[in-house]
């Protein structure tokens, strides 16, 4: 079972990249600085090279949910030149490359955290689910993602490099017989955990930052009471021990002082029906995972260790499971901060968490959820009716 993109509801299928998709709608403002890129567009090589003088405005358009009512801006600010002092407390990535398991598309959490990472002076490396590879690599050459790279300072996100990854494979001979045969990981090299490290090494020499952006569950649609024990475990392996695994691996070449993250998400200590699988469980052992890591890696080379627990936001993989809709209007309803979640405030924090500005955070859990942890109850229930509750009046269309 393969390791896919996490997303929205942290939810994952079988097999499938796990997407979502930032709504219309921008969270509270941070400021980043980044170097220029406005470098002309190269030919796309399996290898992935990206970069393009093209301008576009981007709005995040894909939820089927739109709120009308007060927005918040989110801002980014980039400076022209490396050179420039830069001003205030700022953001600043320059000279640190960065390592993003999980990004297939450029709607996830994975492509918002890397956009928040570039702004802010990153080299960005991606490792993509093998299956998903030709397709994410033949949009990023056709310019079907032009739109989504744009940076705050007008130039695009350059991804340096596109390396295939399935996570839940350490090495080469973990591999089953049956997948080396499919189809889909046919014309593909080197795409296990040990062997995808061993090639950034080649190419790079080392890493500063990696970020976990994996999760998958064969039989999350199921309740915990009805899972498998094979889709129990493969739940565990694809969603909390390839972080385990990647990190092990990648420490070696990872330079001191760097940081890593995961994403998590609140069904790994609330009850949330409907997540189910053992999807729960794989989120309960990486925030457990986060802390002994923190420990390990942080005594051993100096390496933070934090993940994201972040708000349900709309994907494919969440909507075909069928009620995210009703996640995310449930968490606008009753969230302290009433106003939808968008992926661009997820990576704005994973920019910070890697940051010099956190040196002193490690093994958290940081809640990126518009609050919506804090609540004991949902208040929109009819019982609290009688309470004098502020709330938005805001009117709310379904779009297809």
């Amino acid at each position: 079972m393969a390791a896919t993109s996490a997303s929205g509801l942290q939810m994952a299928a079988a097999r499938s990249c796990i997407y979502s998709s930032p709504k219309n709608f921008n969270g509270t403002s941070a400021f980043f600085v980044s170097e220029a890129r406005g470098t002309a567009r190269s030919t796309l090589t399996s290898s992935s090279h990206i970069s393009s003088a093209q301008r576009f405005i981007r709005n995040f358009t894909s939820s089927p949910v739109t709120v009308r009512c007060n927005k918040f801006v989110t801002q980014a600010m980039s400076e022209g030149s490396e050179d420039k002092p830069l001003p205030g407390l700022p953001i600043d990535l320059r000279g640190k490359r960065a390592f993003i398991a999980g990004v297939a598309d450029d709607n996830g959490y994975g492509w918002a955290i890397a956009k928040s990472l570039a702004a802010a002076g990153a080299e960005i490396l991606v490792g993509t689910w093998v299956p998903a590879l030709n397709i994410f690599e033949t949009s990023l050459r056709r310019g079907k993602f032009d739109e989504s790279r744009k940076l705050p300072d007008g130039s695009l996100m350059k991804i340096t490099k596109v390396y295939p990854l399935d996570a839940v494979y350490d090495s080469l001979e973990d591999v089953p017989e049956d997948v080396k045969a499919n189809k889909r990981y046919a014309g593909s090299l080197k795409w296990t955990v040990q062997e995808v490290v061993e090639s950034v090494k080649q190419d790079f020499g080392s890493i500063d930052i990696l970020v976990h952006s994996l999760a998958n569950g064969p039989e999350v649609s199921k309740p915990l009471l009805e899972t498998s024990r094979k889709g129990y475990l493969a739940a565990i392996s694809a969603s909390s021990y390839s972080f385990v695994s990647l990190l092990k691996h990648f420490l070696p070449i990872m330079n001191p002082g760097g940081a890593s993250i995961s994403l998590t998400y609140i069904a790994s200590e609330r009850v949330i029906p409907g997540y189910g699988g053992g999807m729960s469980s794989a989120k309960a052992a990486l925030e457990s995972d986060t802390k002994v890591l923190a420990f390990e890696a942080g005594r051993k080379q100096k390496i933070r260790v934090n993940t994201i627990s972040a708000g349900p936001l709309g994907s494919r993989a969440a909507k075909a499971i069928g009620f995210i809709d009703k996640m995310i209007e449930y968490s606008y309803a009753n969230a302290p901060i009433q106003k939808e979640l968008s992926a661009d405030e997820v990576g704005n924090a994973a920019a910070f968490l890697v940051s010099p500005l956190s040196s002193a955070i490690t093994g958290a859990v940081v809640y990126v959820d518009n609050g919506l942890n804090a609540m004991g109850v949902g208040i929109d229930s009819p019982i609290f009716g009688v309470l004098d509750i502020p709330k938005e009046n805001c009117a709310r269309d379904s779009n297809s």
